[in-house]
């Protein structure tokens, strides 16, 4: 099985809950599985989960531009 394949049939690792996932959406150079992102939108600015979140969240670079 080449590379590629193998790695869409295992997933990516979430930055968020750092697990692998099969599915979820790509914010710049990371990957968010669509159960956090699920619990992301859901969850008020009170809770303290949304602070894990955020810190979570901090890890997420912008990419530079390359010439």
């Amino acid at each position: 099985m080449s590379s590629l394949a193998a790695h869409k049939f295992v997933g990516e690792k979430c930055v968020i809950c750092e697990q692998m996932k099969p599915k979820g959406i790509h914010l710049y150079t990371s990957f968010i599985c669509t159960d956090c992102e699920k619990d992301l939108i859901q969850t008020d600015t009170n809770d303290p989960k949304y602070k894990f979140f955020l810190k979570q969240l901090k890890k997420i670079a912008t990419p530079g531009i390359f010439s």
